[in-house]
C-alpha cells in the first residue's frame, strides 16, 4: 500500500506543478496578448476550469493565436494527465482497497493441522481427502492473485513464501501434523530445509518430479519421499496386464483366504451389455460386487440396474478361487499375443514403468514415442494416423497412452478410437479435470497423476489410520461399529444411510465373509467396511 501511496503523492504534485506553470503563463498571455489585467488566481481557476473541462468562464473567446493555441494546449494537458493518467494510477488502488485481503499468518488456535505448500491441481485430492477425515489443511501460497481466488472459493490459505522461515512459521509450523512439498524437486528440497531448521519432529512430505532426484529430498531431510509418477505407471500396467492376462490384478488382503480386487470388463467379455442383476454374479461365482466405476464415477453400492460396458470396473470381494471364476468372465477368449498387439506411446517415466511391467509379464508389446531412444519401435508423434498405422494399432488389442500432455492424450485417443473401434485403450492424465473428456473421447480406463499423487501424499499423511487406500479413490477401512450391536445391515440401513459395505467382519480372531442383509453384528466385531471416502467418513460418524 505505501507504494500506491507514494504513486498517488507523485501524480499529485506533478498536477499541482503543471497547473501553477500553467497559471503563469495564462496571466502573461492575458496581459500580453489581449490585453487584460487580470489576478493570478483567477489564471488559476481557469487552468483548472480547462485541465477537467467544466469551462472556461468569462474570458473565452480569445482574440489572439497565441491564447487560442495555449488553450488548445492546456486542454490535451489536461486530458492526458486527469483522463488517461487517473485511472492508471486510482482504479488500480480502489481495487486493491475494494478486493479481497488475503490473510499472511494463520490463526492462532490452529494445531495438528496439514501445511499444503502452494496449489496445484494435485492440490486438490489431497485437501478432499483431508476433509474427508477431517483434518485441517492451510494452503502457503506464493501468488497473491492465486491466493485471492482460493480464499474466495472458501480454502484455508495464506499469501506467503512456501520455502521462506517466516511463511512457514506465519503458517505454525511447529503445531502442524506434517507438511507437504509438492512444487518443483529445486523448490521443494528447500522447503523441506526450512521446515526441518524451524522443526525437526514434524512430518515432511516431499513429492518428486524427477525419480533421480528423490535422493537429494531425502539428504534434505524429508521424512517421506513420493514419485507419484512410478505409481501411475505401476497402476496403469495393472490395467494392461489384468486386461490381457488370467492373472488378478493388485489385491487388498483381508483375511487369510478373502481378498478385494479390482477387475476391468474387457471389450470382448460376455458380461458387456448385462445390468448386475442380469449377470448374477453372486449367483454363479460366489462374489460380492461393492462398487462399480464407469466412466470415472465410482458407484458404491451400485444399483442392480447398472449396465456394464466396456472400461466398467468391478470392486468385488470373494476368496481367491471366486475371483478367478470372475476373471474369467471378465476378459475375452484367450488371445495369442503377439508383437505389436498392446501398444505403449509415451516412453517418459510413466510409459517406461508400464514397459517394464509387460517385460516382466512376458506381454509382447510395441513402443511409440516422439524420441528416437533405446526401447522406442516406431518414432513419430501419436496425434498422427500415419503414425500409429505404423505401430499396428489397428490390430491392436489394448493402447496405453501414457502422454504427458492432456490435450495430445485427448486427441490420441480419438485418433486409436478411429483406427480401431474394438481397441481398449488406457490413458494417463495430468489433471483431474481432463478424465472425464478422454473418457468422452473414447478411453475405457483412464487415471489423472493428480489423484494418484494426492492419494499417495494423504496416505502418507495419515498414517496412524487404519486405512487401506487404492488408486481408484476407494477406501476399505477396518473400523468399530458399537452402535451396530444387535442390529443387521439390513435393519440399519447401512448402505442407503452411509453408502458403504460391510465386506467382512473380524470377530475372535475368526473372519466372517458371509455378511448377508440379515447377518447380526455383535459389540465386539471389527468391521471391514468399502466405500468412496465421504461414505466411510459417514459411517465413522453415524455408527462409530
Amino acid at each position: 500500500m505505501s507504494s500506491w501511496v507514494r504513486r498517488i503523492a507523485y501524480y499529485l504534485s506533478l498536477i499541482g506543478v503543471v497547473m501553477v506553470a500553467y497559471s503563469i503563463v495564462y496571466h502573461y498571455g492575458m496581459v500580453t496578448f489581449e490585453e487584460e489585467a487580470v489576478t493570478y488566481l483567477h489564471s488559476l481557476q481557469v487552468v483548472v476550469e480547462t485541465f477537467t473541462t467544466t469551462g472556461f468562464g468569462s474570458d473565452s473567446p480569445w482574440t489572439s493565436p497565441e491564447m487560442n493555441l495555449l488553450v488548445i494546449v492546456m486542454d490535451l494537458t489536461g486530458v492526458f494527465l486527469i483522463f488517461l493518467a487517473l485511472p492508471v494510477l486510482v482504479f488500480p488502488l480502489l481495487q486493491e482497497a475494494i478486493s479481497t485481503t488475503v490473510p499472511t499468518a494463520a490463526d492462532q488456535d490452529l494445531t495438528d493441522h496439514v501445511i499444503i505448500c502452494s496449489y496445484n491441481p494435485r492440490s486438490e485430492t489431497l485437501i478432499a481427502e483431508l476433509d474427508s477425515w477431517d483434518v485441517d489443511h492451510l494452503i502457503v501460497e506464493p501468488s497473491r492473485e492465486v491466493a485471492t481466488g482460493l480464499l474466495e472459493e472458501g480454502y484455508a490459505v495464506i499469501h506467503e513464501e512456501p520455502d521462506s522461515a517466516s511463511g512457514l512459521e506465519a503458517a505454525r509450523l511447529r503445531e502442524a501434523r506434517a507438511v507437504v512439498a509438492d512444487v518443483s524437486d529445486t523448490v521443494d528440497t528447500s522447503i523441506v530445509l526450512t521446515a526441518k531448521e524451524i522443526a525437526e519432529d514434524v512430518r515432511v512430505v516431499s513429492v518428486v518430479e524427477e525419480p533421480d532426484r528423490a535422493t537429494y529430498h531425502e539428504l534434505a531431510g524429508a521424512d517421506v519421499v513420493l514419485s507419484p509418477r512410478s505409481l501411475l505407471g505401476h497402476s496403469l500396467a495393472n490395467k494392461v496386464t489384468t486386461a490381457v492376462t488370467t492373472d488378478l490384478g493388485d489385491t487388498v488382503e483381508v483375511g487369510e483366504d478373502f481378498d478385494i480386487v479390482e477387475l476391468p470388463v474387457h471389450r470382448a467379455s460376455e458380461l458387456v451389455g448385462t445390468t448386475l442383476a442380469e449377470s448374477g454374479l453372486r449367483e454363479r461365482v460366489g462374489v460380492n460386487v461393492i462398487g462399480l466405476w464407469e466412466r470415472g464415477e465410482f458407484q458404491s453400492p451400485p444399483s442392480p440396474d447398472a449396465t456394464l460396458d466396456s472400461g466398467s470396473i468391478l470392486l468385488v470381494t470373494g476368496r481367491e478361487e471366486q475371483l478367478e471364476r470372475l476373471k474369467e468372465l471378465t476378459v475375452s477368449d484367450v488371445r495369442r499375443f503377439e508383437r505389436g498387439e498392446t501398444i505403449v506411446v509415451g516412453l517418459g517415466e510413466v510409459g517406461g514403468t508400464v514397459a517394464e511391467a509387460l517385460d516382466q509379464a512376458g506381454i509382447p508389446y510395441t513402443v511409440v514415442d516422439r524420441r528416437e531412444v533405446d526401447g522406442v519401435d516406431v518414432v513419430g508423434d501419436a496425434t498422427e494416423p500415419d503414425v500409429l498405422e505404423a505401430a499396428g494399432v489397428a490390430d491392436a488389442g489394448t493402447v496405453l497412452l501414457a502422454l504427458p500432455d492432456d490435450t495430445a492424450a485427448e486427441f490420441a485417443t480419438l485418433v486409436v478410437r478411429d483406427l480401431n473401434p474394438s481397441a481398449e485403450i488406457v490413458a494417463r492424465a495430468e489433471e483431474t479435470e481432463a478424465v472425464q473428456k478422454m473418457y468422452r473421447a473414447g478411453a475405457d480406463y483412464v487415471l489423472s497423476l493428480a489423484t494418484v499423487t494426492g492419494r499417495m501424499t494423504a496416505s502418507a499423511i495419515l498414517e496412524d489410520e487404519d486405512v487401506i487406500s487404492l488408486d481408484t479413490q476407494v477406501e476399505v477401512v477396518r473400523t468399530r461399529a458399537p452402535e451396530l450391536a444387535g442390529r443387521t445391515p439390513r435393519g440399519a440401513r447401512i448402505r442407503e444411510e452411509t453408502g458403504c459395505t460391510v465386506v467382512a467382519v473380524e470377530r475372535e480372531g475368526s473372519v466372517l465373509t458371509d455378511v448377508g442383509p440379515d447377518f447380526r453384528f455383535q459389540a465386539d466385531d471389527e468391521l471391514v467396511i468399502a466405500g468412496t471416502d465421504e461414505g466411510t467418513n459417514r459411517f465413522t460418524e453415524l455408527l462409530g
